[in-house]
């Protein structure tokens, strides 16, 4: 692997048409810190509303060019095939990079969030090959056709758990529809980014179709937000920021997709291929650090295997591989920040005090590191889903297990939940299954699996777990206006107004 030493630059400003700009002596200074030494290994140039707007406006000026929004199909789908290539060629940097910032296991890492960040623009670049619009001929007199065209501006907002992988998503399904972006990544995590936008160039986007601001979301990303002149808003992260984000798009009159937060029920039925289950559940809980949205934090076990369970989940959780996230064989690295960590701890003592919640490994900062954000893999017990363990969205290593008797008590506790990203269901009787599917309240079903992402299907969820879909067809709708056109086939007589008495 390479050294990224002389990679990470000693400021990160803003990507505005295809160049770094100068960094403003006035603009208020971030330190991006590595969660696994808890030092500062960059700067960031926080972007200001003044800054933001010379992004949005290069973005529109770009845009309404049609350098990039007039080109053909074919010439779009080259240039994002062009970005997985150099996505997968640049894995190294690139991945290096994310761990320096996320403390995400670099296998992990290579084995998911690179292959999944090179996937999105090579889908991307095969839907719109594929897709098509319709043509309807049913009044004899007119032919009458839908296109699709460019929203034109869309602003994408990032998170730091996952941030390539997530943030792909949205630039790939804006730029292939023939958008300009103003992008964000979270303020924690922009270093994968800086060879990203070196990128583009390379692989033949225009300059000004995809342009970078970096800074906080309460100042960089409010400032997109509130920008006029920004057509979408694609937002992954935090549910009140969600909240704010989807009321500023209303007062702007911007559509808007929110990805937000998750408590995942995972229901494993007694007639589960119990070592199946067991492994899923480990990777849907501690894979990402924990960190992930979609994780199976709450775990539902019928009642009658619940002891065998327990006692073998946390066995395999004692042996979880703690340690430097550059490291190919750890499992679980350090959390993304010193703030993380004090809220995961929060939750751990919140377990230690409560009677009806017991603590069955973890539950306090990981042994043998003297620096870093390493907290241990906690499993509590819990005997009430109304306990704030269960109810909270912690983001962290931190599975919380409860028991049921019956099927419909099982979709109960799944359901009590401001939440409803994804579920798990583990059973091998097809029509417990169907039952499963048909009750339970989450935008997304996994049946016997865990973490696939169907990018053909809708991604998105219920409830606080955000508003609208992405993927596939659901991102041609965000990111298009439709245009509908009828043409008479014959002359037809029309009514002569004004030719007096």
């Amino acid at each position: 692997m390479v050294d990224i030493g002389d990679k990470i630059p000693k400021e990160v400003t803003s990507f505005i048409n295809g160049k770094w700009i100068d960094p403003n002596p006035r603009a208020r200074r971030l330190p991006i810190i590595c969660p696994a030494t808890d030092e500062s290994i960059s700067m960031l140039v926080e972007a200001d509303v003044t800054e933001v707007e010379l992004a949005v406006q290069c973005a529109k000026e770009t845009f309404r060019s049609g350098v990039w929004s007039k080109a053909s199909v074919d010439d779009r789908k080259t240039v994002l095939l062009r970005l997985r290539d150099l996505i997968l060629e640049n894995k190294d940097v690139i991945a290096k990079m994310e761990v320096s910032n996320t403390g995400i296991p670099i296998a992990q890492v290579y084995g998911r969030q690179i292959p999944r960040s090179a996937m999105n623009f090579e889908f991307f670049a095969e839907f719109i090959s594929q897709s098509s619009n319709p043509v309807y001929d049913q009044n004899a007199n007119y032919i009458t056709y839908v296109g699709r065209e460019p929203v034109g501006v869309a602003g994408i907002i990032a998170p730091w758990n996952a941030p390539m992988a997530l943030a792909s998503m949205k630039l790939a399904g804006a730029i292939a529809f023939g958008n300009s972006c103003v992008f964000k990544p979270s303020e924690l995590t922009p270093l994968g980014f800086m060879c990203f936008m070196e990128f583009l160039s390379e692989a033949g986007l225009p300059d000004g179709v995809i342009n970078m601001v970096n800074g906080a979301g309460h100042v960089t990303g409010a400032a997109i937000t509130a920008n006029e002149d920004v057509d979408v808003i694609a937002f992954t992260g935090g549910t009140e920021t969600g909240r704010i984000i989807s009321a500023e798009a209303g007062r702007t009159l911007k559509r808007s997709v929110t990805e937000l937060g998750g408590k995942s029920a995972n229901i494993i039925f007694a007639d589960a291929d119990f070592d199946r289950a067991l492994d899923a559940a480990l990777v849907a809980i501690f894979s990402n650090n924990g960190q992930q949205c979609l994780a199976g934090s709450r775990i539902l076990v019928e009642k009658s295997i619940e002891d065998k369970f327990i006692k073998a989940f946390v066995a395999r959780t004692k042996k979880l591989k703690i340690g430097d996230p550059m490291d190919m064989s750890s499992e679980i690295g350090p959390l993304i920040s010193k703030a993380q960590l004090d809220r995961v701890g929060r939750f751990a003592a919140m377990a230690r005090e409560h009677k009806g919640i017991e603590i069955l490994t973890g539950g306090k900062l990981a042994e043998g590191f003297n620096k870093g954000y390493y907290f241990e893999p906690t499993v509590v017990r819990a005997k009430d889903n109304k306990q704030v363990v269960c109810q909270e969205e912690i983001f962290g290593p931190f599975a919380t297990i409860l028991s049921f008797d019956t099927e419909a008590e099982a979709y109960a506790i799944a359901n009590d939940s401001k939440f409803g990203l994804v579920a798990y269901v583990w059973s091998t009787d097809i029509r417990k299954i169907m039952r499963a599917q048909a009750e339970i309240r989450a935008g997304v079903i996994w049946v016997n699996t865990p973490l696939v992402r169907e990018l053909r299907a809708p991604f998105g969820g219920f409830k606080h777990s955000g508003v609208g879909r992405d993927g596939g067809e659901w991102s041609r709708l965000l990111f298009t206006e439709e245009k509908t056109v009828s043409i008479p086939l014959t002359d037809f007589p029309i009514p002569k107004l004004g030719m007096g008495g």
